[in-house]
């Protein structure tokens, strides 16, 4: 029995030290990330600032691979499946807590099949519409809204999407119901609004912002509870006309389940320094967005906030009835 653990006890110390030097030569190759979303939504272009800041940290590369559809699921289902060695990284928004309930079928588990690596920013979602819409401010939209209901279409970037829940929290807000079309992603969902082929949609700054200053498509306001500094004349949803509304959008890093802690280490301290950086700053700054303190771009941070949402949204949905699959 001493024979045995004393050789139970090297074994552990040979997987420890195996362990440590792994993490002392990580990265040494690219690292790929994970958007689990279409180009030029806003999960790709924040997604696309973290990667430059993060890689400028690690001194290797971070290449950001889009892979939508099925409200990011898709995506994190090619992430859950990917070895647990670091050079696998999914990035998501507080739909990696929605998903948890909505989808009866779920490839993976989004607590137990990742690592967190920390929190990044929230950010405010817009209310846009097609810029032929005759409504010149919110009341008129609502007014245009109520009279057009059975004809009003509503576009998300797929079942399970923030913009999903967002039209989900604004309808049951205006006791009205559209006919909603869900897309691989917020970019197609914008092409369709921007040709005038919807009426609505909900979709983070970042993703709407240059098209509402191009005049391609109208915003009648901001999810937030402050206005946006990118968009001063734009109200609030609580000061145009729905008290209380407010729902801005957490973003978050992980990495497949296994991957060993030195590494996680590594790119948590990698992604505080991207975070402290003044361009990555400034451009959420521009969005409205808020960039986490540095206390919680940490694991334990990100781990506690996913716990918490997934149990928030659960009841929600559940009573809403509102599944996928």
């Amino acid at each position: 029995m001493k024979r045995n653990l004393i050789g139970f006890l090297g074994a552990l110390g040979f997987l420890g030290c195996t362990f440590f030097a792994y993490a002392q030569e990580y990265p040494s190759r690219p690292i790929t990330l994970i958007a689990p979303a279409a180009a030029g939504g806003t999960t790709d272009l924040l997604s696309r600032l973290v990667a430059g800041e993060m890689g400028k940290a690690l001194k290797q590369s971070v290449v950001v691979e889009n892979v939508g559809g099925a409200g990011t699921t898709i995506g994190g289902a090619r992430a859950a499946r990917s070895p647990g060695d670091g050079y696998t990284l999914l990035f998501n928004n507080m739909g990696q807590a929605i998903i948890a309930t909505m989808y009866r079928q779920l490839p993976y588990n989004v607590i137990t099949d990742f690592e967190p690596i920390g929190l990044i920013a929230d950010l405010p979602q817009t209310l846009v519409a097609r810029k032929t819409l005759p409504a010149k401010d919110f009341q008129e939209m609502l007014a245009y809204i109520k009279t057009n209901k059975e004809q009003a279409t509503w576009a998300n970037a797929g079942v399970g999407s923030t913009t999903y829940l967002c039209g989900m929290l604004f309808m049951t807000a205006i006791g009205t119901d559209l006919t909603t079309i869900s897309y691989r992603g917020t970019g197609p969902a914008l092409i369709d609004l921007i040709a005038g082929r919807v009426d609505f949609s909900c979709g983070m700054a970042p993703a709407t912002l240059g098209y509402i200053k191009a005049g391609a498509i109208k915003v009648y306001g901001v999810t937030s509870k402050t206005r946006v500094p990118s968009l001063p004349d734009t109200p609030t949803l609580n000061e145009a006309g729905l008290p209380g509304f407010e729902m801005v959008i957490w973003h978050g890093l992980w990495a497949p389940k296994g991957t060993p802690p030195g590494v996680i280490n590594k790119l948590s301290i990698a992604l505080q320094q991207a975070l402290k950086g003044d361009l990555l700053k400034k451009r959420l700054a521009e969005f409205g967005a808020t960039p986490v303190p540095q206390d919680q771009a940490t694991p334990e941070a990100l781990r506690t906030r996913l716990k918490a949402e997934v149990d928030k949204w659960a009841p929600i949905i559940k009573k809403a009835g509102v599944y996928a699959n």
